[in-house]
């Protein structure tokens, strides 16, 4: 610890010692920047960089973790995080032998999804805490009715797991590659790197309107499983095998839903997977190039 003296000696008070407080190491005079060091002004600094992390050692984040002088455990959008993950534990209790419980439970831990980004905008709640946790709740939730629908539908497993597998894969990368690249949020996406990424992730109805159909018709085919009762339209194509009379609800609303649905996991996520790998090849190539300036400097 470094004692340091705070505030100017005057000559009528020279003979009386100034002020002083403990500081630690990190906050000595010698480790602020002098007068002759250059500053950037917000103005002048990148918007990147303005919203770039805080850089803080694994040790001293725990710390300040558990002093908790802000709780961010009880942040209350991450408490409707809490509540969406019981609540998908809920469905999948229900899952194998009650639909309509399952289908309540589901659909509520769905909906509180927008509800939680909302409050977080709300009472100035946003964490990085709160980012991934409504992330990995989505790709849980979503992966375990996945898994359901590969037994009841078994002819379509391989394509259940590989809509799980490039939905984890698109989403770790896009998160990653967000991190390493300082910015503040997966969601801050400019049109420079992808305008659909942009457009998807920029605007929250159509963010909100892509993931309730694409849960919409997952949910769908769940309830084909159990739903036999047509709604009795019209056969608008007598002559073809799509007899639209013995159409049921989920059947039907799987129809509306289906495009939307294979938009978001074979176009958005395929482009966020590709996009977050050059991202991550254009960083390496730049921290090779680097390396590479050093070791030249050192050998001269």
């Amino acid at each position: 610890m470094t004692r340091t003296c705070l505030g100017p000696v005057t000559p009528t008070e020279s003979h009386q010692p100034p002020p002083c407080s403990v500081l630690p190491p990190q906050y000595a005079p010698s480790s602020f920047p002098s007068s002759s060091t250059p500053l950037l002004t917000d103005a002048q600094m990148p918007q990147r960089r303005r919203n770039a992390p805080v850089e803080v050692g694994a040790e001293e984040a725990l710390d300040l973790a558990t002093a908790q002088s802000e709780n961010v455990f009880l942040f209350i959008p991450n408490i409707i995080g809490y509540v969406r993950i019981i609540l998908a534990g809920v469905s999948l209790h229900f899952m194998s032998y009650h639909p309509i419980y399952c289908t309540i439970a589901y659909g509520v831990s769905c909906l509180l999804d927008a509800l939680d980004g909302y409050a977080a905008r709300a009472y100035d709640q946003s964490s990085k805490f709160g980012a991934v946790l409504d992330m990995v709740t989505d790709r849980c939730t979503t992966s375990c009715l996945l898994c359901y629908l590969s037994s009841a539908y078994p002819e379509y497993a391989v394509l259940f797991q590989a809509i799980i597998a490039l939905d984890f894969s698109s989403h770790y990368m896009h998160m990653y590659s967000s991190l390493v690249t300082g910015s503040s949020s997966h969601k801050n996406v400019n049109s420079d790197v992808s305008n659909i990424l942009w457009y998807y992730y920029n605007s929250r109805t159509t963010l909100f309107l892509v993931c309730f159909a694409n849960e919409l018709f997952f949910v769908c085919l769940y309830l084909m499983r159990w739903t036999s009762k047509p709604i009795g339209l019209p056969d608008l194509f007598p002559s073809t095998a799509w007899n639209t009379a013995n159409l049921t609800y989920p059947q039907a609303f799987a129809l509306l839903s289906a495009p939307v649905c294979l938009t978001k996991n074979l176009v958005i996520n395929s482009v966020q997977l590709w996009k977050a790998s050059k991202i991550l090849v254009g960083v390496d190539i730049a921290e090779r190039k680097k390396a590479r300036e050093e070791r030249a400097r050192r050998a001269e």
